[in-house]
C-alpha cells in the first residue's frame, strides 16, 4: 500500500509545482506590460498621449518646477538617463547638439529625467558633458514606470500635442533623431547642422 501512495504524492507534488510556476509565470511587472503596450502602439503608427504629463518635476539644478505639459507647442525629446549609465554618457554630446538645433529653430528642446541618481551626481554629469538642456529627478522613479523605462538610457520623442511618436529603449544615433524628428513633425531640413 505504502509503495503506491509515493508515485501518487509525487504526481501530486508535480501539479502542485505546475501550477504555481503558471502562476508566476503570468505575473508580469506591470511595467513591462506597460512598455510592450507603449512600444507596439507607437511601432504601429499610433501616436500615444505621454504618461505623467501633469506630475511635477523637481529640477536637478536650482530652476523652476515643471509639468511635461507645460511644454505643449513644442517637440519634445525625453530622454531618460543616470550618471553612472555609460550608454547615457556616449549619447550625451549628441542629445546637446540636437537641443541646440530644436531650440535654435524654435521647434522644440530636449527633456532629461534622471532615473536612480543623486542630485549631486546629476549635476556634475551635467557639467561634465556641458548640458544646457533642462534636466529633472524622478524620486522614486515615478514617471519612468508609467513608461516603462527601466534600462537606461531610454528616450521618447513627443509632438507639439504631447504624443510618442518615437521610442529608443537604447542609446539613440543620429539616424534614429532624425528618422523620429520628422515623425513628431520637425520637417527635414528644419535643423540646421
Amino acid at each position: 500500500m505504502r509503495r503506491s501512495a509515493v508515485p501518487l504524492l509525487l504526481g501530486s507534488l508535480a501539479l502542485v509545482l505546475v501550477a504555481v510556476l503558471a502562476y508566476a509565470l503570468s505575473r508580469s511587472d506591470p511595467g513591462e506590460s506597460r512598455q510592450r503596450s507603449l512600444d507596439a502602439k507607437v511601432e504601429a503608427g499610433q501616436p500615444v498621449p505621454a504618461p505623467g504629463s501633469d506630475r511635477t518635476l523637481l529640477p536637478v539644478t536650482e530652476g523652476v518646477r515643471k509639468r511635461l505639459a507645460d511644454y505643449r507647442g513644442q517637440v519634445v525629446v525625453l530622454n531618460f538617463w543616470g550618471s553612472w549609465c555609460d550608454p547615457c554618457k556616449k549619447e550625451a554630446p549628441l542629445l546637446e547638439r540636437y537641443h541646440q538645433r530644436l531650440t535654435k529653430a524654435k521647434v522644440g528642446t530636449v527633456l532629461g529625467v534622471t532615473y536612480k541618481d543623486t542630485p549631486e551626481d546629476s549635476r556634475e554629469f551635467e557639467r561634465e558633458y556641458g548640458l544646457t538642456y533642462p534636466s529633472f529627478r524622478d524620486p522614486g522613479s515615478d514617471l519612468a514606470q508609467e513608461y516603462g523605462a527601466a534600462a537606461m538610457p531610454e528616450t521618447f520623442i513627443l509632438d507639439r500635442e504631447g504624443r510618442i511618436h518615437a521610442i529608443a529603449r537604447t542609446a539613440v544615433n543620429q539616424e534614429f533623431m532624425d528618422s523620429a524628428l520628422e515623425r513628431a513633425g520637425v520637417p527635414k531640413g528644419t535643423l540646421a547642422r
